[in-house]
C-alpha cells in the first residue's frame, strides 16, 4: 500500500513537473502579432497571434512582441518586464470605452512600448496608465481622443517615465500627469507634442520630479506646464510654451519650475505663481505676446 501510494505521489510530482515545463517553453523571448493572426497560435513568425493580449501570454519576461503587418492589436494589461514594438507598421490600440494600455509590473520590472499608436475614438478612457513598475518607456507613439489622460503615471511607490518623441492631442484630461502615494516619481520628456487638452504637462501629487526638453505644449485650454502638488520639481528647457490659458503655473506653495532657453508665446497668461511657489529663470527665455505674466521670483544658479 505505501509503495503505491509513493508510486502515486511520484507519478502526479512527474505530471507537474511536464507541465510547467511545457508552459516555459511556451513562452518565447520574441513573439509576434499579425492582423489576420489567431491567438490560440504560438505567436511565432510563422503562426502569429492576433492581439497584444493574446501575444503577452506567450512572451517571457523581457522579452518582445513584434508586430508583423498593419492592424489593431487591442487594449493590454502589462504585468512584467516586456517591449511592444510595432516598428516599420501601423500599430494601432483601439480603445473605445476602456483604457489601452495598464501597466501593473513589479519593482523591478522595466516596460518598453514604442512605434504604436493609440485611438480612443471620443470614448477611451486613459491611453496609457502606470500605476507599477520600476520604469516605463514611450518613444514614437501617437495619441488621440482619449476621455481621459494620454499618459496617466498614477504610481503607489514611485518610478521612472520615459517618454520621447511622442504626440499626444485632443484628450479630455491631462497629455501626461504623473504622481505616486509613496516613494520618488521621476519623468522626463523629450520632443514631446501635447496639444489641445485642458492640461499640457502636470504634476498632481506626491514627491515628484520632471524634466521636459525639446517640447512643444501648445493650445492647452488651462494650463501648459502645471505643478500642482508640493513638493513638485519640473524643470522646462528648450521648449516652446504657447497659445495655452496659462502656460507655466506653478499653482501650490512649495512647488518649483525652472525655466531655461524656452519660447513662451502668446499664453492668456505666461507664466503665474502663487505665494510660497518658485518660478526660477536664467534670463534666457523669449516670453512675447502674453497677455500678462509674472516675472520669475528666482533666479538659476550658474556654476
Amino acid at each position: 500500500m505505501n509503495k503505491l501510494k509513493l508510486v502515486s505521489s511520484l507519478f502526479a510530482l512527474f505530471v507537474a513537473m511536464l507541465v510547467c515545463s511545457s508552459q516555459a517553453q511556451a513562452q518565447a523571448t520574441r513573439t509576434w502579432v499579425s492582423g489576420v493572426g489567431d491567438d490560440a497560435n504560438p505567436c511565432s513568425r510563422t503562426a502569429p497571434c492576433k492581439t497584444f493580449a493574446g501575444a503577452i501570454s506567450k512572451t517571457a519576461a523581457n522579452g518582445e512582441i513584434s508586430v508583423l503587418d498593419p492592424g489593431g492589436y487591442g487594449a493590454v494589461t502589462i504585468t512584467k518586464s516586456i517591449t511592444i514594438n510595432g516598428y516599420g507598421q501601423i500599430a494601432g490600440v483601439l480603445a473605445a470605452g476602456t483604457n489601452g494600455v495598464i501597466v501593473n509590473a513589479g519593482a523591478n520590472d522595466k516596460v518598453v512600448i514604442k512605434n504604436v499608436s493609440f485611438v480612443g475614438a471620443g470614448t477611451g478612457l486613459d491611453a496609457i496608465r502606470f500605476l507599477a513598475g520600476n520604469q516605463l518607456t514611450v518613444e514614437n507613439v501617437q495619441i488621440s481622443n482619449f476621455t481621459g489622460d494620454g499618459i496617466d503615471a498614477t504610481l503607489t511607490n514611485g518610478g521612472r517615465l520615459y517618454v520621447k518623441d511622442t504626440n499626444i492631442t485632443s484628450c479630455g484630461g491631462s497629455g501626461v500627469r504623473m504622481s505616486t502615494t509613496t516613494g520618488v516619481a521621476i519623468a522626463s520628456l523629450d520632443n514631446v507634442r501635447i496639444e489641445n487638452v485642458p492640461i499640457g504637462f502636470q504634476v498632481a501629487g506626491g514627491s515628484s520630479f520632471a524634466t521636459l526638453q525639446r517640447c512643444s505644449i501648445v493650445s492647452n485650454t488651462s494650463s501648459g506646464i502645471l505643478a500642482a502638488t508640493s513638493p513638485a520639481v519640473i524643470n522646462v528647457e528648450n521648449s516652446t510654451i504657447a497659445f495655452n490659458n496659462i502656460g507655466v503655473n506653478a499653482n501650490v506653495s512649495g512647488t518649483t519650475i525652472r525655466i531655461s532657453g524656452n519660447g513662451i508665446y502668446n499664453n492668456t497668461q505666461g507664466v503665474r505663481f502663487v505665494a510660497g511657489a518658485v518660478v526660477e529663470s536664467d534670463s534666457s527665455n523669449k516670453v512675447a505676446g502674453n497677455g500678462s505674466s509674472q516675472a520669475p521670483n528666482s533666479v538659476i544658479a550658474k556654476q
